[in-house]
């Protein structure tokens, strides 16, 4: 039981770059969609919710960009490449989530679950 755990652990500890922007990626989009949902139920207005994306979901943003790079370094990209292109995923959803709370705002729907 105990190898196991051991095990277990040293497996997570071992996580690849690639499931390590996956896992950060599911955690940073989840927090965006709860955020977007909250703005949309508080009724907030399309200038606000794009003013205050960019600050939302901050930790989750963070690993996400961190593990894009660590990702992009591992392949062989320059630091200066790997965190524009971190840099540009974040924009993108940002832009996405823009474009869907604006979808679901002007419909005055909630998306699912």
């Amino acid at each position: 039981m105990l190898i196991t755990t051991i095990a277990m652990a040293l497996a997570a500890a071992a996580q690849s770059p690639a499931a390590k922007v996956d896992t950060a990626r599911a955690a940073f989009t989840k927090c965006l969609r709860t955020d977007m949902k909250k703005s949309l139920e508080a009724k907030m207005g399309e200038a606000e919710y794009e003013m205050a994306l960019k600050s939302n979901c901050s930790d989750e943003r963070d690993a996400f960009r961190a593990a894009v790079i660590a990702f992009g370094r591992a392949a062989g990209d320059s630091e200066k490449n790997a965190t524009e292109d971190a840099d540009m995923q974040i924009e993108d959803y940002h832009a996405n989530f823009t474009d869907k709370f604006k979808d679901y705002s002007s419909t005055n729907t909630l998306p699912g679950e």
